[in-house]
């Protein structure tokens, strides 16, 4: 299953590293666009310099996991492609171009699944996702995301799954793990 991750799915940090910790247990292949991680990129600078840092640190590190995850949208695409939002028709066309079955977003409204559908694309919200994918498999999920929460407990001791899981937008996964 080919899954284009969008830019708001990427950027928060613990929405992004549960969703990259599934793909790594081959639940799905993610995709994106150089467009969809200058997004991100971008909004990590309203953080300042070192969240810009930081996120291009991170980018860089997604394509060296992933090589082959980012996409250039075919020429001519975009043109014939509408959303609500014309600014993200580049994300539709990553998913059509990659031939992928989902976008994962947290926009709904910029994302009509009767549109998506036309092209043959799903729209799926990160926390149903991710509870479809625990579904599947509950020990690959569950190992994602006790590894992002080890992460934020070095940074917080006090950290609980389900509070985490919660504050990350994913409150029906941490309510399953918590």
């Amino acid at each position: 299953m080919k899954i284009v991750l969008d830019a708001c799915v990427l950027y928060p940090n613990v929405m992004r590293e549960v969703l990259l910790g599934a793909a790594k247990t081959g639940a799905f292949v993610p995709l994106w666009s150089g467009r969809i991680l200058e997004e991100w990129a971008r909004a990590a600078d309203k953080l300042g310099p070192a969240g810009a840092a930081q996120a291009r640190g991170e980018i860089a590190l997604l394509r060296a996991a992933w090589p082959v995850a980012a996409l250039a949208p075919a020429p001519g695409i975009e043109a014939r492609l509408w959303l609500p939002d014309p600014a993200d028709v580049h994300v539709l066309a990553t998913a059509v171009s990659g031939s992928a079955d989902a976008i994962v977003t947290m926009n709904a409204k910029d994302f009509p699944r009767g549109t998506l559908a036309e092209e043959g694309v799903e729209r799926l919200d990160p926390d149903g996702f991710l509870m479809s994918l625990w579904q599947a498999d509950p020990d690959g999920i569950e190992a994602a995301a006790v590894s992002v929460l080890q992460v934020a407990q070095q940074a917080d001791p006090s950290w609980q799954m389900r509070p985490l899981m919660k504050k990350a937008r994913l409150p029906r996964l941490g309510k399953c793990l918590g």
